[in-house]
């Protein structure tokens, strides 16, 4: 290593008597300690092989004791040690640990699943001095990272890129974002259980999703409570279905999911084979999030009321930050004239407020990719509450921070409810480029006078022409992974229409055949075969 990079470590290096238990003052340490000391958390199974790397190279850079594989030891039983060996040493007037205290920063290398974990730990610790938190993107969407500018691409794991994401967390600002809660209730079932179903295991972010005790005050005798939260998103519907599938591939093949393109690639497959492009075929209405049951909001503290949902509404997502499926901005910034009529504002994360977004199928979704396009807004809420229809549905697919489940609902219950409020905050560190904006920061969108979003009806229009529109533009990273999607999704639709019972003639599809879509699947096969 480099003279220069050893000077530019001693930044971040932690003096070695405040990682070690029942330490003492170290007074021959001089000056006031490292300006922007590290504790390093890596998921090292995240991203492929990445995870791995990028553990040896931290604890290259850094001091083990400052790096962690969260495959070993969890971050709770790490903090808890570390900050108990901090109030120690304060107590004993060491001027280090008190500096250390004050500046002391987090990383986590993840999937926003580990992120949400690391995140969750330092709310519910309270801790004395809560440190921000750096996110690296290791996962598959990365909404996380990708909100507070730290990129959505998998990093670079050599010593010059781990060197480089170092500068930028030293020179990050420091910003707070709301926690939510997640409780659900239910009376226990005759038979079986009510236990959320993961995918083959149970993903970090469901750990905090549990069924809470026989002691605990949220308990109410002859009912199934269960409790978790969120940091960016809670969703319900097909997109949480579309989600299992992914998790659930990935659990039984994880050989087949080293590549980041190869995962988005693979997870707009998903999205057709589980009929999320043609839902009005595949998804039957009584799935539909209206026929479900009552959705309730609270706009004003102690007063609820009810939200009407969109009959065909297929998907609803309860936002916190502006970044979802790969960092895309459901809610987007309202349009003035929507404003005056129903109060909206552009989406801080630090507010109080939950935004409330519709989907009906994948081709909604996919009016993200063009400019200020944006879900259907319901709501912007302090609470929101989800009220089942007795025997409406025997499970519906739920989802937080990118960690997906089947939940079994009770058919003989009319008292099932799922209720999301706010629940304190905690630091985040975000680059310049940060996505997210604090509703206290005078360049945020009501204070300069933010582009505001086309109507969502013209937005529609424009998308019927898929690419014939001037205003429509795919990013260019997401051009090859939704074009993929696009493909796929046409060929299953054109195939669907050849085989149902229906259609007596392949002449009411002008153009088609099954031998012709058959050598179409063929060759796009081929091509998927040898995407990186």
């Amino acid at each position: 290593m480099a003279s220069h990079d050893s000077e530019f470590l001693k930044n971040f290096w932690i003096p070695n008597h405040i990682l070690v238990s029942d330490s003492k003052v170290d007074d021959e340490i001089e000056g006031d300690g490292p300006k922007c000391p590290v504790l390093v958390f890596v998921n090292s199974k995240s991203g492929g092989q990445l995870g791995g790397e990028l553990l040896k190279t931290y604890r290259a850079v850094l001091k083990d004791k400052q790096v962690f594989d969260l495959g070993e030891e969890t971050p709770d039983k790490v903090l808890s040690r570390i900050y108990a060996n901090l109030e120690n040493l304060k107590v004993q007037g060491d001027r280090l640990a008190i500096s250390t205290m004050e500046r002391l920063r987090l990383i986590v290398a993840g999937g926003d699943g580990t992120a949400g974990w690391l995140l969750g730990v330092v709310c519910d610790l309270k801790l004395s001095h809560s440190p921000p938190i750096a996110t690296v993107p290791l996962g598959t969407g990365n909404n996380l990272p990708f909100a507070f500018g730290w990129g959505k691409k998998n990093p670079g794991t050599d010593e010059q890129s781990v060197l480089s994401f170092l500068n930028q967390v030293m020179k990050a600002k420091e910003m707070k974002i709301d926690n939510w809660h997640l409780l659900m209730r239910m009376k226990a079932p005759k038979h079986g259980t009510c236990d959320p179903i993961a995918p083959l295991e149970l993903p970090h972010s469901l750990h905090a999703f549990h069924r809470v005790s026989e002691t605990d005050e949220l308990n109410i005798e002859g009912c199934h409570t269960f409790r978790g939260g969120f940091w960016n998103y809670f969703s319900m519907g097909m997109d949480a279905q579309v989600s299992y599938a992914f998790h659930s591939e990935r659990k039984l093949h994880p050989e087949k999911f080293k590549n980041q393109l190869v995962n988005q690639s693979t997870y707009a497959k998903l999205g057709c084979t589980q009929g999320w492009f043609m839902a009005s075929l595949f998804h039957p209405p009584s799935r539909n999030i209206a026929h479900m049951g009552k959705v309730k909001v609270m706009k004003t503290a102690g007063q609820w009321e009810d939200l009407e949902i969109p009959s065909s509404i297929r998907s609803i997502v309860c936002l916190n930050l502006p970044s979802f499926s790969g960092g895309l901005n459901p809610w987007g910034t309202p349009n003035r004239k929507k404003q005056r009529d129903r109060d909206f504002t552009p989406p801080y994360v630090d507010d109080g407020l939950i935004e409330v977004v519709g989907f009906r199928d994948a081709w909604h979704g996919l009016v993200l990719l063009a400019p200020n396009g944006h879900g259907t807004r319901l709501a912007q809420a302090k609470r929101i509450r989800f009220e089942f229809h007795k025997g409406a549905a025997d499970h519906t697919f739920m989802r937080i921070d990118g960690e997906p489940w089947k939940q079994p609902l009770p058919v003989d219950d009319d008292t099932v409810l799922v209720e999301i409020s706010h629940h304190g905050q905690v630091n985040m560190l975000a680059t310049y480029e940060s996505k997210s904006k604090s509703v206290y920061d005078p360049s945020s969108p009501h204070h300069n006078g933010a582009e505001e979003d086309d109507d969502e009806d013209s937005l529609a229009d424009e998308f019927r022409k898929f690419g014939a529109a001037e205003t429509f533009k795919i990013p260019d990273e997401l051009f090859r992974p939704y074009m993929y999607l696009y493909m796929v999704a046409s060929i299953n639709c054109i195939t669907y229409l050849l085989n149902s019972s229906s259609i007596m003639s392949a002449n009411m599809v002008p153009g088609f055949s099954v031998f012709r879509v058959t050598k179409m699947r063929v060759r796009f096969n081929e091509v998927y075969e040898n995407l990186p």
